[in-house]
């Protein structure tokens, strides 16, 4: 899984607590380090003697490192000219090019033999800029786009605007990543009002952004504040990219029902209208068991259900209700969608994946 954090040496933390918060990541499951080299508040004597360290244990861990640079950025780094293969060697493998880099320059970088990945600002890209980058046949298998993060309340962006850029960038080919913020944990300096990408994440469980942002098909995302938490850290290290993850309570004790649902399914390509159908379910349970009737009640938006044995060869099917329905005797009922989560429904398109997260 391509998810991460964020490290912002020479700002709030102590050396130690960003290459233990670099250790416990890597521990979690998380791949990524965000850094930006262009931060005013940073003391870039700090920066500069720590960020040799953090480079290094980041290779050490086989992580990532993504920097924001501008074309200044080569003189706090003491970098003769803006050189890929210089920052190869320091150890940063993708650079996001904020501002000040022509068309040409962001082609022939794209273009490079240094392992480079290039990523873009995906909040303001617009289809013009993709459109010369088609034209000047940049190498788009080396280039992704992660969007802005907002330390000001009040402007982040929306959601309909990131799904938009997002569908944008997908036509090219482009992945895309995106910011959450930490809730739990410490925010990062000076404003210390969370830095998401969305505003609606501004005060949100930090998980619970994550698997929107992957809901609306962001490939990965990345946890701008200084210092999550450790159980922050672990729930955005199990993401997998590319499904939608929901989170829903448990409503059996069917050991059969409850093995079934571990799994990861499909979202069938002939959609209905009152449901999401799993395209595997029945195909699956048939290796594990039989259903036998249980809670056979009213099935409201959001329940989750299996059916049992008196629907015949349908049994095993698994839906997701998105219209109420009554009770059917052939039906069970066997969890229902956190009320939270309700909004990810819709974005369980035909072809999605998708899996549950349950608690009792």
């Amino acid at each position: 899984m391509a998810n991460g954090i964020s490290l912002y040496p020479g700002l709030d933390n102590k050396p130690l607590e960003n290459l233990k918060l670099l250790e416990d990541a890597a521990h979690a499951g998380l791949t990524r380090i965000f850094t930006s080299l262009q931060i005013p508040e940073s003391n870039t004597h700090v920066l500069k003697a720590e960020l040799g360290t953090l480079l290094r244990a980041a290779r050490e861990h086989r992580m990532e490192v993504i920097s924001d640079v501008s074309p200044e950025t080569r003189n706090l780094l003491g970098i003769r000219d803006f050189s890929l293969s210089a920052f190869r060697m320091l150890g940063i493998t993708t650079l996001r090019l904020d501002y000040g880099f022509s068309i040409d320059e962001i082609v022939r970088y794209s273009r490079n033999r240094q392992g480079i990945r290039i990523a873009l600002n995906a909040s303001t890209l617009t289809s013009d800029t993709l459109s010369q980058l088609v034209a000047k046949k940049a190498n788009f298998q080396n280039i992704e786009a992660i969007h802005n993060f907002y330390p000001r309340r009040g402007t982040g962006i929306s959601e309909a605007s990131l799904v938009g850029q997002n569908i944008m960038l997908r036509r090219c080919g482009i992945e895309t990543g995106a910011f959450v913020p930490s809730r739990d944990g410490r925010r990062r300096s000076p404003l210390r009002d969370g830095l998401p990408t969305l505003e609606a994440h501004r005060d949100a469980d930090t998980a619970f952004a994550a698997r929107q942002l992957l809901a609306m098909n962001c490939d990965f995302v990345l946890i701008g504040d200084a210092l999550p938490t450790r159980e922050e850290l672990r729930r955005v290290g199990s993401l997998p990219s590319g499904e939608v993850v929901l989170s829903a309570k448990w409503l059996t004790e069917d050991h059969v029902s409850r093995q079934l649902l571990t799994h990861t399914f499909t979202s069938r390509i002939d959609a209905a209208r009152d449901a999401t159908r799993a395209q595997e379910s029945r195909r699956l349970l048939a290796s594990i068991g039989g259903i036998a009737p249980e809670h056979t009640v009213n099935r409201p938006f959001g329940a989750i259900t299996l059916d049992n044995e008196g629907y015949g060869r349908y049994m095993g099917e698994l839906q997701i209700i998105q219209r109420a329905q009554d009770a059917d005797p052939r039906t069970n009922v066997v969890g229902q969608i956190d009320a939270d989560d309700l909004s990810l429904i819709p974005y369980i398109t035909p072809g999605r994946k998708f899996s549950f997260r349950f608690h009792d």
